[in-house]
């Protein structure tokens, strides 16, 4: 009996950003298994990156030491930058792969949906619909900061958005969860069209 082939390229990458605020290094392997070592300074930051990582199918380490004493601001903003450098990295040309997906997920009384296009082109259109100034010990106005690095250092389009729901914990762990599956798919690889670029430019 043939045996299905598998794919032999395990695209990994390795990301390291020193500024005077921030020193962040990441690793991250898009054909992995939900692996993570993450350390931000911020818990709940760290929760919701595991959660991207065992819901994408990643593994990813990253580690992160800021001026926290400061505010969260340049942290989270720049875990965001790193992530989407890390992903650009590790999928190279993106020959192969689906480029966009999408993902709709309910979090008990909460619905979230996230949509996103490896196109190359830095967007971000986010509403998350949270009230309260903090979740956990993470300040909820910079996710729209985090989210912005992410695209603008992958070249991204992103579009996330809380449809309804009481809880903010649940807001903001639906638009993580669903911002992992949807990357999930994106960088999946399309095997009716596992040799080209999608996209009919030639580039992205």
């Amino acid at each position: 009996m043939k045996k299905t082939p598998v794919n032999e390229t395990l695209r990994k990458a390795t990301v390291k950003r020193v500024s005077k605020e921030t020193s962040i290094s990441a690793t991250l392997l898009i054909e992995g298994t939900g692996k993570y070592d993450i350390s931000t300074g911020i818990r709940f930051l760290d929760h919701m990156l595991e959660l991207v990582t065992k819901h994408g199918g990643f593994d990813l380490t990253l580690k992160a030491t800021g001026d926290l004493d400061i505010d969260q601001h340049h942290t989270v903003e720049d875990v965001g930058i790193v992530l989407g450098e890390v992903f650009k990295k590790a999928l190279g040309k993106k020959v192969g792969i689906n480029r966009a997906g999408y993902f709709v997920l309910p979090m008990d009384e909460t619905l979230a949906v996230v949509a996103v296009d490896l196109s190359g082109r830095p967007a971000l259109v986010y509403c998350d619909l949270i009230k309260a100034r903090l979740v956990g010990d993470l300040q909820t106005e910079l996710l729209h900061d985090f989210f912005g690095g992410f695209v603008n250092s992958a070249g991204a389009n992103l579009h996330a958005k809380v449809m309804y729901g009481r809880s903010s914990h649940h807001k903001v762990e639906a638009i993580f969860k669903c911002f992992a599956r949807a990357m999930r798919y994106a960088c999946s690889t399309d095997v009716q069209m596992k040799d080209q670029l999608p996209s009919t430019k030639g580039l992205l």
